[in-house]
């Protein structure tokens, strides 16, 4: 019977390989399932080929506390995907550990705008698989599962910067008009021959602030804040490094490199006791590979279970959280341009060294008891992956290459700092990214780097043209995964919500492309952005809230823009502020901590404006000291109370300047937290 079923599955695969279709999508992400169905829809044929075994990437293993920023800027099928999920959960008896009423309300979306669906952003892997699955066949979409592109000279066969086809390694051969690369790591776009990155540009080469390498830059709770000493024998580095800590100089502040921010697999845990694989001790285990944890946990608190995210039915979505978690940090830097079997060494040790860690949580002695006997209440979802012992399947593959086609995103699309043209989709999320290296501090103590989170301060578009190669390049291939994007673009676009919309757009634009016998970089984009927001995309968005600097009378200087000196925590935990956040003290009052605004002027009578966020637990007696031409003028004030001024601001007063002016802002003898977020200078 097996033989049998295997050659079913071989002759079905065949009839596949040897037709030619309009549209060939390469990878089985959430992105190939919403272009597939939209080429479907506008009446072409389509295939997907997906390297992998189970269809929906990320979402449908484990990616189930769905990272989404603004909900109304979803639409099209990637609305509809999370309204699917809505309706799953409706029934009673899908509910089987725990009811719908103890799960309560907190992964319903927001009120349906106007033409919405009601949504649901949090879910189970197996029901986001299921969905696809279903949604697919709802379609008649074929689907070849576990088929890897020949990534050798020859396996995709282009003339004229045109793909005519491609090869698998089962020696099947996918014929098309348009081609679209919906896969993590690019592997048709590279093979292709089209231009891409990997790993961080210097800030320089797109004139950007966060990219590059980002050293005592501490956005998340991630490093470690305080000093932990990282040799095997304290104090001796003669003694060689404990495991997970690099040797290698971290680079120049903003410089660039070829490191990849790290990657991990978002468990499914459980703890509800019949639904609950106890975490076992790999076969390779070593507990020394944890002692930096050990030592860390020795003398800072950790929240070690900050990021259990709760899913229906008593599971999570388990992320990373704190300064040594889950993310393997450094042990991908290969990946993306990795041989098949290489990869599958760097998944194998990524799974390794996690199930390691959830063990050694569990059961070694150096972990405080509370925090074992804790993480002994969860284990893997016996429900779930259970293909594959309740393990995802696949690894969280954050960042691989990245095209670089005929428009590059960059910090200043996301930051509203430029027009973006042409847009065919948008995204909200946080500039996000994960550290990148673990390394010694010139102090001889070992820190993090990598890890960014700046707000986006509105809903940003993304451009038709970073989903195009250049045309010399290719002229028949979408790249809607690993967009033409900065890695610090990248971060925020990332997503798998926008995955979905951006394949989407791809398939749209596919079918232009064919039915108007044209190249994909001469869709004409009037028809194209009407067509999209006919089938519910959302192009455009505006937030009556916005706050940005750059739309703001005289000369504003932003707390990115100026010199934080000491310990400074970014934050948009208030809901007021301008460009992407504000920076705060820790409520610590550190003398040598302070920050100062910086700014060139035309000499004359200045207004000086503070711009900062209030909440009850601030300082009422910050201390600023404005310099100026006469002197330097210190004023405190209350950041209890709500900035008087239009737009939360107060006035520090009227100053004659000559060509800079300077504001510092102290913390030391502060009762609360200090908070900065602008400084504003109106002639007068």
């Amino acid at each position: 019977m097996k033989y049998l079923c295997f050659l079913f599955v071989l002759c079905c695969t065949n009839v596949f390989a040897d037709q030619s279709y309009d549209v060939v999508i390469y990878g089985g992400t959430s992105g190939a399932v919403t272009a597939a169905i939209q080429a479907k829809v506008m009446g072409k044929s389509v295939i997907i080929v997906s390297p992998d075994k189970h269809l929906g990437g990320l979402s449908s293993s484990g990616l189930g506390f769905t990272d989404s920023g603004n909900k109304d800027v979803v639409g099209g099928l990637s609305q509809e995907f999370y309204h699917r999920v809505w309706e799953h959960y409706q029934n009673p008896s899908v509910w089987t550990r725990q009811t719908k009423a103890e799960f309560g309300e907190r992964s319903q979306g927001p009120p349906p705008r106007a033409g919405g669906v009601p949504t649901m952003w949090v879910f189970e892997p197996q029901v986001a698989e299921s969905i696809f699955d279903a949604w697919i066949n709802e379609y008649d979409i074929p689907l070849v599962r576990e088929a890897y592109l020949d990534r050798s000279a020859g396996g995709v066969d282009v003339k004229n910067a045109t793909i005519h086809s491609f090869k698998t390694l089962d020696g099947k051969t996918y014929r098309g008009k348009m081609f679209i690369d919906t896969t993590y790591e690019g592997d048709l776009m590279a093979a292709a021959g089209v231009s891409y990155h990997v790993g961080r540009e210097a800030n320089s080469v797109y004139n950007e602030r966060y990219n590059g390498v980002q050293t005592g830059v501490f956005h998340h709770p991630h490093y470690f804040a305080q000093k932990v000493d990282p040799y095997v024998v304290p104090g001796d580095p003669s003694s060689g490094l404990l495991p997970k800590i690099s040797d290698q100089p971290p680079g120049e502040k903003g410089s660039g490199d070829k490191r990849i921010q790290a990657y991990c697999f978002r468990m499914c845990l459980s703890n509800h006791p019949d639904n609950r694989i106890p975490f076992a001790k790999p076969a390779d285990y070593n507990a020394g590979d944890y002692a930096l944890l050990s030592r860390a946990l020795a003398v800072e608190t950790h929240d070690l279970f900050s990021k259990f995210d709760l899913m229906p039915n008593r599971k999570t979505d388990t992320n990373n959280h704190g300064p040594f978690s889950t993310d393997n940090i450094g042990m991908n830097y290969d990946y993306p341009e990795a041989t098949y079997e290489r990869r599958q060494e760097i998944i194998a040790e990524h799974e390794s060294y996690q199930k390691g860690l959830m063990y050694f949580m569990s059961h070694d002695p150096s972990v405080p008891q509370a925090i074992r006997n804790r993480m002994q209440t969860w284990g893997l979802a016996a429900d779930e992956f259970q293909d594959n012992g309740g393990w995802p399947h696949q690894l969280y593959i954050r960042e691989a290459r990245r095209m670089i086609g005929h428009y590059v995103m960059t910090e200043h699309d996301c930051l509203d700092r430029v027009p973006t043209p042409d847009s065919v989709g948008m995204g909200s999320y946080t500039l996000d990214s994960h550290n990148v290296q673990r390394y010694v501090t010139e102090e001889g103590f070992v820190q993090n780097e990598g890890d960014i989170g700046i707000h986006t301060p509105r809903p940003y578009e993304i451009a038709y043209g970073s989903m195009v190669p250049k045309q010399e390049e290719c002229r028949n291939l979408f790249v809607p995964v690993c967009i033409s994007s900065s890695h610090m673009a990248f971060g925020s676009i990332r997503m798998e919500p926008v995955f979905m919309v951006l394949g989407q757009s791809a398939a749209t634009a596919a079918v232009m492309a064919i039915d108007a016998n044209c190249d994909v970089q001469s869709v004409p984009y009037s028809e194209l952005s009407e067509r999209l927001i006919s089938d519910g995309q959302v192009l455009t968005y505006e937030v009556a809230y916005e706050r940005p600097t750059s739309k703001l009378p005289g000369i504003v200087v932003d707390d990115e823009d100026a010199k934080r000196l000491g310990k400074w925590t970014h934050s948009t935990s208030s809901a007021s502020y301008l460009d992407s956040g504000y920076h705060h003290d820790g409520n610590e009052h550190d003398p040598e901590t302070a920050i100062v605004f910086d700014s060139q002027l035309k000499p004359g009578v200045y207004e000086v404006r503070f711009s900062y966020p209030p909440n009850a637990n601030r300082a009422t007696n910050t201390r600023l000291s404005i310099s100026h031409s006469e002197g330097t003028t210190t004023v405190a004030i209350n950041q209890r109370k709500v900035p008087p001024l239009p737009g939360g601001w107060i006035s520090l007063g009227k100053f004659k300047f000559g060509e800079s002016g300077s504001v510092r802002v102290e913390t030391s003898d502060a009762d609360g937290y200090v908070v900065a977020d602008a400084v504003q200078w109106l002639p007068r």
